[in-house]
């Protein structure tokens, strides 16, 4: 039947648009002025849930309009509602005649489906479609320019169930729709959606436009069969209560299940509320959407009308009829606006009119409302106040401030949980207080009250189950060669090991069972690649892996992995030796910088002493073979902090302390080190580290299978030439003990894990250097698998209680070596380490000298600057020997020197200044050469004293 529908609708479309093409150039009369009336058109289902309302509200529309002298003065609007009966082809033939009766619009379809194909005959003809209800996103204006939803599109619709299920941090949905134009559109811009946020539909239950009661449960039964446990329905309201009924009867609206229908179940609850006790039952829990419209005097007072107008009919208002009866008002602003811009109802007739004037459809009479455009402009650009809020389109002719309510479904009634808008997302606000603030859609901002899930709970339902159908999950398991500690393949179905003995611990943590089979990848004679276990799970082989998989980067794109159950890293395993001791044992704390810098500065700080100390301490004084001896002997003993000189001058004492210090740190470290050198076994090996391997030429071992390889090629830029595969403990110990001279490999690079095992009894090779990579092992599963949620949780579990522990203890706990509290060599104490010391002490000597030489400047020139005059020496040489003359003096001299001056210049103020001058230069002269030539003799009885 439906198809019979179809194949009329398209004999009428063709027949239409050879019409058009071929028409004739005729007018109708035109007509001056504004119209008496002016004809518009309705069709919709008046029994549906939709249709009854929407009656109701379009006729007080009508009336309402016909009796404002302030829009459309002295022309009336004539309606005529055409009951399509659930019927496309019903709405598809009185459309036609809408057409025959010069009709400048028309308000419908109710259905999507319909809108379809009305809207090419509108597009032709020319008549605006105005649709309350058609909400399909694919009714593209650029494909139907002649159509125009006057209430939210669908598409906004699905961005709020999307972002509702990322909220609450599910994956998958099934998704329970009608298979039809309306139900597949819907679902697909559902499923666009959810993608934008890595969510998925998993499963599409589709059902007839009218399925019997068996057919509903056939569906709802393979979905009872699947993963998730989140179901979207998007049905119409005429049977969609009829799923929830079987959904409870096959006992799918308990615990577990989360339900979120569209907003034909809001629809349901206003019309026919209230709904019988048993309707009520079968949605406890179940949440829906609405289309939201803001609060306003007008709604208010529409509503409170809304009463007397269904007086005796039990019909509750919903929000199509609210937008059923704006659209009545926008196309009255919209015609009001097209006869002030000049706009005359007229239309064209056909010129092929006797060709298609036989039969009874009388399509001759079909003419092209030639100020339909100009009719459409206007609707367009309309900016009202309606019952429902700001009306007016945007650009891409969706109305504006798409919002909707989120409402949870409870006892006798329903509750409201929040609000979606196209704006702000989520929120628990009122949409339009957040229209004028900035958009947020963060993770703080979006929130919704708490909504009771179906089964009675508020627990946030975890949304999938294991899918109870019969089949096993096929687990790949690396088919190991070497240290079958881990996993170890003993038959078909005997697979054991410390990985095997996590999974099943943590299998048993999980609060469902999950049936599952353990598959053995790989030949058995060599080890398997781990990557390609992972690859196989995205190519359908397995639907897990679990074993001794490290995860790394290129793994974590193909498949999602648990939390790592042991930690673990790429090390270097290397051959090492003892290290004995030697004579010159003692110098190896420090390196041979450390040494030199050390001395350099032990040098350093007694000359700088000497310097400090010359000129007031007579332990610092004396012949220069002797003052070398003296700076010597003062550096070098501090070491033992054995010095005898003491320091008399202030910046000496500085100095001296702020050395202690250092020395102290210095001779710490020192004793500290060589007390370990000394006494704790050391293990020397060529091979540092990793950084040693990759500046050397020698080959390199790695474990077969392991991705070690593609690390050393691909990260380290280690040529493929030199790694060398090793399959098993033993073949790597005889590769390391050969060495590269004997054709094996000079150190092995391996998981942690691996290498910790070799070591246990293999004590003459030992892990040099540090480890170079940071990773764990874990299990995996395909892309958003929940499974991999909850196994990572068990794990922590498993952790948190010490089984983990316990089954590593199992395993891999073996005994050490007889020397396992041998290390490698102790890094010998760097220059690096002491800086800082070695700075400070740098400066406060710089800073000491500074502060000397200004002082010696400045006494200086006091007690010389006139004995400079009166001996006319004014050269630079002269002065620069004066000076160094000055510098080596004993500073009590030079004060008792400048004493005696001062007495005699007071002295020979009295005498004449002529033969005082000479007098005081003579008696100078004689005194200064007196003074030498004692300082003189004593100098050389000292001397001989020292012999």
């Amino acid at each position: 039947m439906k198809q019979q529908q179809q194949f009329t609708m398209n004999i009428i479309l063709w027949l239409l648009a050879s019409m058009i093409v071929c028409n004739g150039l005729p007018l109708n009369a035109n007509v001056s002025g504004r119209p008496a009336v002016v004809n518009i058109g309705a069709i919709f289902s008046f029994k549906t849930v939709i249709g009854k309302a929407a009656k109701i509200a379009i006729e007080t529309a009508i009336e309402d309009v016909n009796s404002n002298p302030d829009i459309l003065p002295g022309t009336k609007l004539i309606l005529q509602m055409k009951d399509s009966n659930y019927s496309g082809f019903m709405a598809v033939v009185e459309a036609l005649l809408f057409m025959e009766r010069d009709t400048v619009a028309i308000i419908g379809p109710q259905s999507s489906v319909t809108a379809h194909v009305i809207s090419h005959i509108a597009n032709v003809l020319r008549v605006p479609l105005l649709s309350f209800s058609s909400t399909d996103p694919t009714l593209s204006p650029i494909q139907f320019p002649f159509f125009v939803r006057t209430a939210q599109n669908d598409l906004y619709q699905m961005s709020a169930i999307a972002e509702i299920i990322d909220h609450y941090e599910w994956r998958e949905v099934i998704a329970i729709y009608e298979d039809d134009d309306h139900g597949r559109n819907g679902i697909a811009a559902l499923g666009d959606k959810l993608a934008e946020r890595r969510c998925r539909i998993s499963y599409k239950a589709r059902l007839s436009p009218e399925p019997t009661r068996d057919e509903i449960t056939d569906v709802l039964v393979k979905v009872a069969l699947r993963e998730s446990r989140i179901l979207v329905v998007h049905v119409p309201g005429s049977w969609g209560l009829k799923v929830f009924s079987v959904a409870q009867y096959l006992g799918m609206l308990g615990t577990g299940y989360v339900w979120i229908a569209t907003n034909w179940l809001s629809t349901v609850l206003e019309t026919n509320s209230p709904l019988s006790q048993d309707a009520m039952d079968d949605i406890q829990g179940v949440v829906t959407l609405r289309m939201y419209t803001p609060d306003s005097q007008l709604k208010r007072r529409f509503v409170s009308r809304w009463s007397n107008l269904t007086r005796g009919k039990p019909i509750g208002l919903n929000t199509y009829s609210l937008y059923a009866y704006d659209t009545v008002w926008l196309l009255a602003h919209a015609i009001n606006e097209f006869f002030n811009q000049g706009g005359n109802i007229s239309f064209l007739n056909n010129s092929r009119a006797s060709e298609l004037s036989e039969g009874n459809l009388h399509l001759d009479a079909l003419s092209v409302f030639q100020g339909g455009n100009l009719l459409l402009d206007n609707i367009l650009n309309v900016n009202m106040k309606g019952v429902t809020g700001d009306f007016r389109f945007t650009s891409d002719r969706n109305l504006i401030h798409p919002a909707f309510e989120i409402i949870n479904v409870i006892g006798t009634g329903y509750r409201r949980v929040g609000y979606w808008s196209n704006h702000s997302g989520l929120s628990t606000a009122l949409p339009e207080t957040l229209w004028e603030k900035p958009p947020s859609r963060s993770s703080t901002s979006q929130m919704l009250h708490g909504v009771v899930w179906p089964g009675q709970t508020t627990q946030k339902p975890r949304g999938w189950v294991f899918p109870n159908s019969g089949r096993h999950l096929k687990i790949g398991v690396p088919h190991r060669v070497s240290y079958r500690e881990f996993v170890s393949v003993r038959g078909p179905d005997v697979i054991t090991g410390y990985c095997i003995d996590v999974f099943t611990a943590a299998l048993n943590l999980l609060p469902y069972a999950v049936p599952y089979k353990l598959i053995p990848f790989g030949d058995g004679r060599t080890n398997p690649s781990g990557t390609e276990l992972v690859r196989l799970i995205t190519a359908g082989v397995f639907d897990a892996a679990i074993g001794d998989i490290a995860i790394i980067t290129n793994r974590t794109k193909m498949a999602d992995f648990t939390q790592p159950y042991i930690e673990s890293g790429l090390a270097v395993v290397a051959p090492v030796w003892r290290k004995n001791s030697n004579a010159f044992a003692f110098l190896r704390p420090f390196t041979g910088r450390m040494w030199a810098v050390t001395a350099i500065f032990f040098l350093l700080v007694g000359t700088v002493v000497w310097i400090l100390e010359h000129r007031m301490n007579d332990e610092f004084r004396g012949p220069p073979r002797r003052q070398v001896v003296t700076i010597l002997w003062f550096s070098f003993s501090t070491w033992f902090f054995a010095h005898r000189e003491n320091t008399v001058s202030v910046l000496g004492r500085i100095i001296l302390i702020i050395w202690l210090f250092v020395v102290l740190i210095i001779n710490s470290s020192y004793t500290a080190s060589l007390t370990s050198i000394l006494t704790v076994q050391q293990l020397s090996s060529p091979i540092k580290g990793i950084e040693t391997l990759v500046s050397s030429k020698d080959p390199i071992g790695y474990q077969q299978g392991s991705f070690a390889r593609n690390y050393l090629i691909d990260d380290l830029k280690i040529d493929a030439s030199r790694l060398v595969a090793l399959n098993s403990p033993e073949e790597c110990a005889k590769a390391l003990k050969d060495g590269p001279h004997k054709g094996g490999v000079a150190a092995m690079v391996d998981d942690r894990a691996y290498i910790e095992l070799f070591l246990s009894t293999r004590c003459e090779f030992s892990i040099v250097g540090q480890e170079f990579t940071k990773n764990g092992w874990g299990f995996a599963f395909p892309r958003d698998s929940p499974l991999a949620v909850d196994m990572s949780t068990a794990i922590l579990k498993l952790s948190e209680n010490g089984d983990l522990q316990r089954i590593h203890d199992k395993w891999l706990l073996r005994r050490a070596c007889s020397y396992q509290g041998a290390k490698m060599e102790v890094d010998r104490l760097q220059l690096r380490s002491f800086w800082g010391l070695f700075l400070i002490c740098g400066l406060a000597c710089l800073i000491a000298l500074f502060l000397y030489f200004l002082k010696m400047v400045r006494q200086f020139s006091r007690h010389y600057a006139e004995e400079s005059d009166l001996s006319g020496q004014s050269s630079r040489s002269a002065r620069i020997q004066t000076f160094l003359s000055f510098v080596d003096e004993k500073e009590e001299e030079v004060k008792s020197r400048s004493k005696r001056r001062q007495m005699e210049r007071a002295s020979n103020r009295t005498d004449d200044g002529s033969n005082s001058t000479s007098y005081s230069s003579t008696s100078y002269s004689i005194r200064r050469n007196s003074e030498f030539a004692s300082n003189k003799s004593l100098g050389a009885t000292a001397n001989t004293g020292e012999v």
